[in-house]
């Protein structure tokens, strides 16, 4: 794997300049670095090993990127080398949100506010689809002999159950960013960012506030607050769909927690047999979704 210095040393942004890098904490599948330039300051982010088990498709995040970063809610690709999957990207000062930071009426408003602004951005390069991702994890797990919960596996057969159910009532999807962890957020005290692309793809808008909502630990006066001030509205329907959304972001998280905390090369006894992998939801014809 290419180091920090080599990969600095070949950035045109401040070439022939002196500049200090800093490692930042946070990130899960990548290593991100903050680089101080007399022209300013950057971000740049380095991939992890074997991140192709958890679905991550580098050049749709770099494609995506760019497309999120013209709606003014996301930083600037600035450069990418892209023989070792390396984004250069505006640094933006603010703080990092944190899950309890997010829970309140004001901040629930300025979440929709940039999901929305997220959400108009032009098409994402694909799809992003969290049952065949689910049904792509669960092949990693029984693959790879990666342990994940006990009883999960007998729950996956619903997972179907639920599919079926948004296929009676399809909404059209949005640039979705799939991901939305508080950590995900940054707030300059104007705007609150949104960063971490590596799962974005055109969605139900229902799932990004399922998946955020889901992962800032909202109650359901939160998840209406949020749901009406996307929509405008918080209808029953709006915040079914809303919360089976968020079922399905924990269902296929728990599987991408339990591979990434195995770790390339590694595997422990499974508690998923392997007949499961077929059986998770019904057929559906392979489309070219990646995930977290």
């Amino acid at each position: 794997m290419t180091g920090i210095d080599e990969i600095v040393e070949r950035v045109s942004v401040w070439r022939g300049q002196k500049v200090t890098v800093s490692e930042l904490s946070g990130g899960l599948t990548n290593s991100n670095y903050r680089v101080d330039a007399p022209g300013g300051s950057y971000v740049v982010r380095v991939p992890g090993a074997s991140t192709e088990l958890l679905a991550v498709d580098r050049e749709n995040e770099r494609h995506n990127a760019v497309a999120a970063s013209e709606t003014g809610v996301s930083p600037r690709v600035l450069e990418v080398l892209q023989d070792i999957n390396v984004m250069v990207l505006e640094f933006v000062e603010g703080r990092t949100m944190s899950a309890e930071r997010l829970r309140s009426k004001e901040m629930t408003g300025r979440m929709a506010s940039s999901i929305r602004r997220l959400h108009s951005a032009r098409r994402f390069r694909a799809d992003f689809d969290m049952f065949r991702l689910t049904e792509f994890y669960v092949r990693v797990c029984a693959e790879r002999d990666v342990r994940i919960p006990e009883g999960f596996a007998d729950r996956l057969p619903q997972v179907g159950e639920i599919e079926r159910a948004f296929e009676r009532r399809p909404m059209p999807s949005v640039p979705c960013h799939n991901d939305l962890l508080a950590e995900n957020y940054i707030d300059d005290g104007q705007v609150l960012w949104i960063v971490d692309f590596e799962y974005s793809g055109n969605n139900d808008p229902c799932f990004e506030l399922g998946d955020t909502a889901q992962e800032c630990g909202f109650d359901p006066d939160l998840r209406a607050l949020l749901c009406e001030a996307y929509f405008g509205r918080a209808t029953p329907a709006l915040l079914a769909r809303i919360d089976l959304q968020a079922v399905m972001a924990d269902v296929g998280w728990t599987l991408w927690a339990a591979i990434q905390s195995a770790g390339p090369g590694r595997s422990r006894p499974s508690t998923i047999p392997a007949s499961a992998a077929c059986s998770a939801t019904r057929p559906k014809a392979d489309r070219s979704d990646r995930g977290r």
